[in-house]
């Protein structure tokens, strides 16, 4: 488990965050209106999000903890609302924010999900508590938007072979997949960190359907081969493989040239004051990686991450999908998705009997 020491950069964090705040006093980098009222509201959150970033920073660790929590759970409050925060108008110093911002919720999000995957495993039958996870029903309407949006957009017969890249020390995206959603289909969970699969090999030890189903296996998502990639029907890729632009596109072009045609590859990504939390995807660095883009989901409920549906073209053809041969790209929520999604989550059922609270950092893998 890695402890993020960060308090021996709190004087350079300290004059650092009064740039950024000079910056962000220039609205024409923050926003795209030129709406005066509009300017002041992105001024005043671009400021907090700032001051939230060098509070974070301070901190000798970010394990969970009350302190931790408290950041974590103003910083998202902060966020997720729908904001006309254009970051690719963010200046230098701004920019760099964000890119620590980014990593030090990606350590904090491990963090969590390690303690939690410890507790959980302490137990004789683990799955029968994933409620204990305070945020699981963010998993479960992510993972209810994503598959929602699969169905629609690339319909057919269920996926029989399903990969998840990124999947963490506490892989609820794929758990939930794998129970809900796609209850005869194997899973192959892809992860850097041999102790996160571990961890993550510990929760369905008593679970005899999902442990014969759900395989954890440690490897880079970008050097995965072609006999491996082309065996899977559908590719998840979680929000932080690959965190800078490049890292991501290496990831993308990676499995464009090794994936099936006619497999289908779910991207999450991030969308206005959200792109403060997890990486932005663009979907042009999808297509020029080998895909066509079917559909981009920005939602603007509880659900923090965007989702893309893309799918490696079939040679000599245009692949069908839910809405015609021609690819769709649509900025706006899918409501009908976002309905579902929302109805799931009060379905009865062990893994939906959490009690919402307040979450400290962002969620999704």
């Amino acid at each position: 488990m890695v402890v993020v020491d960060t308090g021996k950069k709190a004087d350079h964090l300290q004059d650092e965050q009064q740039v950024v705040v000079r910056q962000a006093a220039a609205a024409d980098v923050v926003v795209n209106d030129d709406d005066h009222h509009q300017q002041q509201e992105q001024l005043i959150l671009v400021r907090k999000i700032s001051g939230l970033a060098a509070a974070i920073g301070k901190l000798p660790s970010l394990r969970p903890s009350p302190e931790v929590n408290a950041l974590f759970t103003e910083l998202v409050a902060a966020c997720v609302p729908p904001s006309a925060v254009d970051v690719d108008k963010l200046g230098p110093e701004l920019q760099a924010m964000r890119a620590r911002l980014i990593r030090l919720c990606a350590d904090a999000e491990g963090l969590l999900e390690a303690h939690y995957s410890d507790l959980l495993a302490g137990f004789d039958s683990p799955l029968d508590h994933l409620a204990l996870f305070p945020y699981l029903s963010n998993y479960l309407l992510l993972s209810e938007l994503e598959h929602g949006l699969l169905a629609r957009h690339v319909p057919g017969p269920p996926p029989a072979r399903v990969a998840f890249l990124g999947s963490g020390p506490l892989p609820l995206s794929s758990l939930v997949l794998a129970a809900r959603h796609l209850p005869a289909a194997s899973l192959d969970n892809y992860d850097m960190c041999g102790e996160a699969n571990e961890r993550a090999r510990r929760l369905v030890r008593a679970d005899a359907d999902l442990g014969a189903r759900m395989a954890f296996r440690t490897a880079d998502a970008a050097l995965l081969t072609r006999e491996q990639l082309a065996s899977y029907d559908v590719v998840f890729l979680a929000a932080l493989v690959g965190v800078t632009a490049e890292d991501k596109a290496r990831v993308l072009h990676h499995l464009g040239r090794h994936m099936a045609p006619g497999a289908a590859l779910v991207v999450r990504s991030a969308h206005g004051a959200r792109a403060f939390l997890y990486p932005v995807v663009d979907p042009e660095e999808i297509r020029r990686g080998g895909f066509d883009v079917l559909a981009v989901h920005h939602p603007e409920g509880e659900v923090i991450n965007s989702v893309i549906i893309a799918r490696k073209p079939v040679a000599g053809g245009v692949v069908e999908h839910g809405h015609g041969a021609a690819a769709l790209m649509s900025g706006r929520p899918c409501l009908c998705c976002e309905m579902e999604a929302r109805r799931a989550a009060h379905h009865n059922h062990k893994m939906e009997e959490a009690v919402a609270m307040p979450m400290p950092m962002p969620m999704g893998d």
